[in-house]
């Protein structure tokens, strides 16, 4: 993805994520964008790093499917590059498993399209 601009806010200054959550349940959606935008508005990490505990925190829990892609969107947009991300699945297989990381390669794939040679 080419020079996508970084947000103050993943949460609160991505108005396409903010929709995507309103459209799975207005109430739902508008608690996420209030209680995870507060936290995402806390200054002592930046984004970035935000943005790659949470795909850490993917690879932990299971998630998958929507919640996975708007993470790695939310990612994307925070600077994380792919290959930044498949690092750090490779550092989730010891720490959180290696089945547990290894379908992330695939699903990245899934996402973002298949890895250029």
């Amino acid at each position: 993805m080419a020079d996508i601009p970084i947000t103050q806010n993943a949460v609160l200054g991505d108005p396409e994520l903010q929709e995507r959550l309103i459209g799975m349940n207005p109430e739902f959606g508008e608690f996420c964008i209030r209680v995870s935008g507060e936290l995402w508005g806390k200054p002592l990490l930046d984004q970035k790093t935000k943005a790659l505990i949470t795909l850490a925190v993917d690879v932990v829990i299971q998630a998958e499917g929507p919640p996975f892609a708007n993470h790695v969107d939310m990612a994307m947009k925070q600077g994380v590059t792919r290959e930044e991300m498949e690092e750090l699945f490779m550092f989730m297989m010891i720490y959180a498993g290696f089945n547990k990381a290894g379908i992330y390669f695939p699903a990245l794939d899934k996402i973002l399209g298949p890895k250029p040679s």
